[in-house]
């Protein structure tokens, strides 16, 4: 090779490599005007940030229809004819509608709406989802599981396509007993739920051979159960159960294909849904962030497909994963959806949304006291919470304060200001209640636990009932008399007395002495043995006459 031969070969080389710089550029040049950013959950924005949204994409709005409010946003309809500006801009009007009529909602009717998903690309991940999806899966926590189940994206669902179904799979079945799981599944079929119940977690420790380490949730999945609604799917029996879901479903979709109520709504290959069925099923995966979706299908492919992380929102795009020829599988970001019945601590609390930015420690971990028993909290952390005072209802549970310092104090954390680091402390007792560490579970709507646990499976929490001072004495009267009370009970009662203008007979006589001893001065014994001694006995002290030395100068006193 000459000299010249070598000296074309690195021109070309870097005219080749300017040309893919310049093309680089051009792309960003291109991203950057159409506002393309990094898909990012956004469930918080404040107010300037909100005018400033909504006054920019009212700029390309011109005219704003007010529909009925509606806590999910619909797909506008579309078509394969359209023009991608056309559909998106369709798409940010119906979102922009959307979002002014929960405003308007808050506003007008005094609702507080839980913080949801503001991000329109989120959204737009779940409307491809559900366009691809024959069956929708939708994901929750069988420790609560209607706290995660939406029942507007299932009538949605079925707006889209008649013969769409929705199927609730309940995840981490394994964390409760065969009796709950029983009680769930009667719930589920009196209200006509399709539903299976499912561990993720122990699905993939079988793949791998491992065994669960936590004894109480061995014994939970140990259990067998002789009812098909009760057990725990295993990973071919789940995916038998949902390819032959989705089977019937485009079976019926063929038959009934000319009554479709979606028939403006067209799938992404251009054909009208219904019109012929597709050569494999696919189903579709939805639901809040961190309920075990990612989880899920990594093991259901069997193999590591998806990221899987305890913060929620890991999952940015939807991806569709290939398990035979007949099934395909498709995952979609978790969206936190609004809702007017939890409060933002009970989904701190839950896991959707970070608990790593979280401000309100203290109200998210008395979401925790309240749901997790006092003797459970003590066993699994080997601490002593304090005991509610005589005077308080004995079953209230703890409160977040008692709750933080005692975890602090067995854990010695800390803050830079001396003081006990309960962010910290916080954080991780949260990542425990999520993780499945301290045991608890909700139960069905108007069903109680034989455990004598109220009909709601939540503690009972104290009550503030009036009493008069007749009430106040008959209970001090039967307390004393069945045991005597420490100093400090005796403080805390008299301490509550006095700020509630009440009093006993047994307490005044020690108020008094106590009152007598801190408000008047103690008698002193006076020591007169520096008196002079009286012989005239006249009763009048003698006082001590201190002389000064006499100086023996040139000055001279007379004793006259």
């Amino acid at each position: 090779m000459g000299k010249n031969e070598k000296t074309g070969l690195g021109r070309a080389l870097v005219k080749h490599h300017n040309s893919m710089i310049q093309q680089s550029k051009e792309k960003g040049r291109f991203y950057k005007s159409q506002h393309k950013k990094v898909l990012e959950s956004v469930t918080e924005v404040s107010d300037i940030d909100a005018v400033i949204e909504q006054a920019e994409e009212a700029e390309q709005l011109f005219s704003v229809q007010h529909p009925t409010p509606n806590l999910l946003i619909n797909l506008p309809p579309w078509s394969a004819g359209m023009s991608v500006e056309e559909l998106d801009a369709n798409e940010k009007q119906a979102f922009l509608v959307w979002r002014r009529s929960l405003a308007r909602l808050e506003e007008n009717e005094k609702l507080v709406l839980t913080p949801f998903e503001k991000n329109l690309d989120i959204w737009r991940q779940l409307w491809r989802v559900l366009e691809r999806s024959d069956l929708l899966v939708m994901v929750v926590d069988a420790r609560d599981p209607l706290f995660y189940r939406c029942p507007d994206l299932e009538a949605y669902a079925r707006e889209i396509d008649e013969h769409k179904r929705t199927l609730l799979l309940v995840n981490k079945a394994d964390l409760l007993p065969v009796s709950i799981r029983e009680k769930w599944a009667k719930f589920f079929r009196l209200n006509k739920i399709l539903f299976v119940f499912w561990s993720a977690k122990a699905a993939s420790a079988a793949l791998e051979g491992k065994m669960l380490t936590d004894p109480w949730k061995t014994q939970n999945s140990m259990q067998k159960s002789d009812d098909p609604d009760t057990k725990i799917y295993g990973r071919d029996e789940l995916l038998a159960r949902l390819q032959a879901e989705a089977e019937e479903i485009v079976k019926m979709r063929k038959l009934g294909s000319g009554t479709s109520k979606a028939s403006n709504i067209r799938s992404p290959s251009g054909n009208t849904e219904g019109t012929s069925a597709p050569k494999n099923v696919m189903v579709g995966f939805v639901g809040y962030p961190n309920v075990g979706k990612s989880s899920t299908i990594n093991a259901l492919v069997g193999q590591k497909r998806t990221g899987v992380t305890s913060t929620p929102g890991k999952t940015k795009h939807f991806q569709t994963l290939i398990i035979s020829d007949e099934l395909t599988l498709c995952d979609c970001p978790g969206l936190v959806f609004p809702s007017f019945s939890s409060s933002r601590y009970e989904m701190i609390a839950s896991g959707v949304l970070p608990i790593d930015r979280m401000t309100e420690h203290r109200e998210a971990v008395q979401v925790v006291a309240n749901r997790v028993q006092r003797h459970i909290i003590e066993d699994v952390y080997k601490i002593n919470l304090p005991k509610p005072k005589p005077y308080e209802s004995q079953s209230r549970p703890p409160q977040a304060s008692e709750f933080l310092r005692a975890y602090c104090a067995s854990r010695g954390y800390v803050a830079s200001s001396g003081l006990p680091d309960e962010t910290r402390a916080a954080r991780q007792i949260l990542k425990d209640y999520i993780d499945g560490k301290l045991p608890h579970y909700e139960l069905p709507p108007g069903m109680s636990d034989e455990s004598g646990v109220e009909d709601d499976g939540k503690p009972i929490l104290p009550e503030v009932q009036n009493s008069d001072a007749s009430d106040v004495d008959d209970s001090l009267e039967s307390i004393s008399e069945t045991a005597p009370l420490p100093d400090h009970v005796l403080d805390d009662l008299s301490s509550f007395d006095l700020a509630n203008g009440l009093a006993s007979k047994k307490e005044t006589v020690k108020k008094s002495k106590a009152s007598h001893k801190q408000h008047k001065k103690p008698q002193r014994k006076k020591d007169r043995s520096w008196r002079v001694g009286n012989d005239d006995d006249d009763g009048m002290p003698v006082v001590r006459v201190f002389q000064k030395p006499v100086n023996s100068g040139t000055l001279k006193v007379s004793n006259a």
